[in-house]
């Protein structure tokens, strides 16, 4: 039976809260998880990167599509905490070029990784070409990025910073409990601009309260106002369940197919401007059909070469992108 979803932001986060399992136990002098992998750089060799997942405070804004809380602690981390994880995974990693440091939430949020740790953090971090966090856009403007531009300063590589735009229909946005516009996202994207700091950008395909035909649209609009902001990357994200609050939705939320997700990087790239990857985390929850194996095979080939291969050709699945 489809729930009632409300119509203002303090009362989606508390439905939201309400429709949620446990959270997983976690140790905060650890990160949740690391690992090492490759993207494609700006000129297409492929970079060594490796990717953290820092234990930290849950984020506050309680997003509707959100999972990220079941890896997250109701507090703060003491002082010193952020600076151990990234000790630990580090010296369990190889040497990599870059470095991704996701904390669930904003990574310039006061609340949540302690700003008095940013020197110590800093230093862990001076072999790196590229250090790349996640801030929510509230952070990032003339009045609230000071301590972004002072992280900034205390690197010697260059830093880049993720932001979940998801969508620019102004309608499910909304919905989505991000309390941003795209206004928003715009403003902090020229904040990042203008203090020479790279900008990566999450998109949803298929976000709750669109269609099929529309997940797709949105996600080539949102493209093309990410591209125009400056984006470096884009990372296409299939909108996933099993957070409690989206099978709330009823029908109002349905996954996205994968012949969708590859119509949405094939655009990406035509722009040939950002960098555009499909998140794959877990792709086998999207298979619908006899070749969505392949299929997944097709994306990550798009994923590490920034090339649009020969399609796929499935009578069962033609129409299902919406073209």
């Amino acid at each position: 039976m489809t729930e009632t979803y409300p119509e203002t932001p303090t009362q989606r986060a508390l439905w939201i809260q309400q429709r949620r399992g446990p959270k997983n136990r976690l140790d905060p002098e650890r990160p949740y998880a690391f690992l090492y992998e490759e993207e494609p750089g700006a000129t297409g060799e492929p970079v060594p990167t490796a990717t953290l997942f820092l234990t930290n405070r849950e984020c506050p804004y309680r997003c509707l599509m959100c999972d990220l809380w079941q890896n997250t602690l109701d507090e703060r981390v003491p002082r010193g905490a952020i600076a151990g994880q990234i000790r630990r995974a580090l010296g369990q990693l190889p040497l990599t070029r870059q470095v991704k440091l996701y904390n669930a939430g904003s990574f310039f949020d006061p609340g949540a990784i302690p700003s008095e740790d940013y020197e110590e953090v800093a230093a862990l971090l001076t072999a790196f070409e590229k250090v790349i966090v996640e801030c929510h856009p509230a952070l990032l403007t003339d009045i609230t990025g000071s301590r972004c531009l002072r992280f900034r300063d205390l690197l010697p590589g260059k830093l880049e910073v993720a932001i979940g735009l998801e969508t620019v229909h102004p309608l499910a946005l909304d919905k989505l409990n991000k309390r941003m516009t795209v206004a928003d996202f715009q403003r902090a994207a020229d904040f990042l601009g203008r203090n020479e700091i790279d900008l990566r950008v999450f998109l949803l395909l298929r976000p709750p309260f669109l269609s099929e035909a529309e997940g797709l649209e949105w996600t080539r609009r949102s493209l093309v106002v990410a591209t125009e902001c400056g984006a470096v990357v884009c990372s296409i994200i299939p909108t996933r369940g099993g957070n409690g609050a989206m099978e709330a939705l009823g029908p109002h939320y349905q996954p996205p197919r994968l012949v969708s997700l590859e119509a949405a990087i094939e655009f990406g790239l035509s722009l040939n401007r950002p960098r555009v990857f499909a998140d794959l985390w877990d792709v086998e929850k999207f298979y619908t059909c006899a070749c969505s194996e392949r299929r997944a095979a097709r994306l990550a080939e798009m994923n590490r070469t920034q090339r649009i291969p020969a399609p796929i050709r499935c009578e069962r699945c033609l129409g299902e992108a919406g073209r």
